[in-house]
């Protein structure tokens, strides 16, 4: 088992610790994380089991309707505003972090690109990654 997947806000007021491998590292280039993140994409891991994430600390949340229709839940700090993660309603136990929140962002290798269809010419990504217009479908 290698370290835990350890992060957390700007300022140090939430922390996390995970202990499991990330299902999958991707950039998303939908309109909301550009928003979000004030640039081109966000970066993104997710984890399988939020029951194996060690959180400490009060964020604070927002709730915005995917284009799915499932409503996702974002959290921040509400000290120094820093992204750190985000939750599904139609995944609720998989547990997803910025990847900018890593205390070693070199950890984070992105597998893939989800909404590659809305990415801005100036955010050039790793052309290699495999790129979805949308979101992959899912398994099942």
């Amino acid at each position: 088992m290698r370290e835990p997947y350890a992060g957390g806000c700007a300022c140090g007021a939430i922390r996390y610790e995970i202990a499991d491998e990330p299902l999958v590292e991707a950039d998303c280039q939908c309109r909301h994380c550009q928003q979000m993140s004030g640039t081109g994409h966000g970066s993104y891991l997710t984890f399988p089991s939020r029951d194996r994430v060690a959180l400490k600390g009060q964020a604070s949340h927002w709730e915005i309707t995917g284009d799915s229709g499932n409503v996702k839940t974002r959290g921040f700090c509400p000290t120094c505003g820093s992204p750190v993660y985000l939750t599904s309603a139609a995944t609720p136990d998989l547990f997803t972090v910025h990847a900018a929140s890593l205390d070693d962002p070199g950890r984070y290798a992105p597998q893939m690109v989800f909404y590659n269809v809305s990415g801005l010419p100036w955010d050039r990504l790793d052309p290699a990654l495999l790129k979805f217009e949308k979101l992959p479908p899912t398994p099942g």
